[in-house]
């Protein structure tokens, strides 16, 4: 399931982000891939254990655990520390995919990687190029959103930048475990707690929503791995 999550950061939060990162120094992106990776991948990153980027990041987290509509699609359980990237001149990252385990920097921790997350901090209109291509059994979608907004989706997917080739695109990107580890089932989940949502704010409560609630946390019971 890919979901734009929109309004992460407020402009604000976004002009005070960027003002801050890009007086940072940036290295080359092939630091934290592996060979295939290598191969295909042209950008820039702030390094792993940037203080400057742990602490930024760490302001990111917050605001997605605020966030209801990420919580409700993601139901995370552990985070990669976001990483900030930047494309620019050409930089691109060729198709791809996401290791499905990845070592917590600065931790003796280990994540699975269930869910893929890259929030946007350039608008669409500083710079020409730079969707991110995710392909699935659909097709090919190309994503570019407005700056503070996120696309979550499953880290299981293959998926490419494509080439930048005006101004810069700059954006923070992550990897979530969550409580349900098949995409499948969280979808289900993610589904169902939105139409409950929509009925109580419609109906307001009732005997059958307390129902259906039940179901709902009963399924997360049987299938969440925590």
């Amino acid at each position: 399931m890919m979901l734009h999550i929109p309004e992460v950061l407020t402009a604000a939060q976004v002009i005070e982000i960027r003002k801050t990162i890009e007086a940072e120094d940036w290295v080359d992106g092939k630091a934290t891939v592996g060979a295939q990776g290598a191969k295909v991948k042209r950008n820039r990153q702030l390094p792993e254990l940037s203080p400057t980027g742990l602490k930024v990041g760490q302001s990111i987290l917050k605001a997605l655990a605020n966030h209801p509509l990420f919580v409700s699609a993601a139901l995370p359980m552990r985070y990669m520390p976001p990483l900030f990237n930047r494309y620019e001149g050409g930089e691109h990252y060729g198709f791809h995919i996401d290791g499905s385990v990845r070592s917590i920097p600065g931790s003796n921790l280990s994540l699975r990687t269930d869910l893929s997350c890259t929030l946007f901090l350039s608008a669409p209109e500083e710079y020409d190029g730079g969707e991110l291509i995710v392909a699935d059994t659909y097709g090919e979608h190309a994503v570019k959103l407005p700056a503070g907004d996120m696309i979550l989706y499953p880290a299981s997917s293959v998926h490419q930048v494509e080439p930048v080739t005006r101004g810069a695109r700059i954006s923070s990107f992550f990897w979530v475990q969550s409580m349900v580890a098949d995409d499948g089932k969280r979808g289900l989940l993610f589904e169902l707690d939105q139409n409950i949502q929509k009925l109580r704010a419609k109906l307001g409560d009732s005997e059958e929503l307390v129902g259906l609630t039940g179901h709902y946390h009963n399924l997360l019971r049987q299938w969440a791995i925590v």
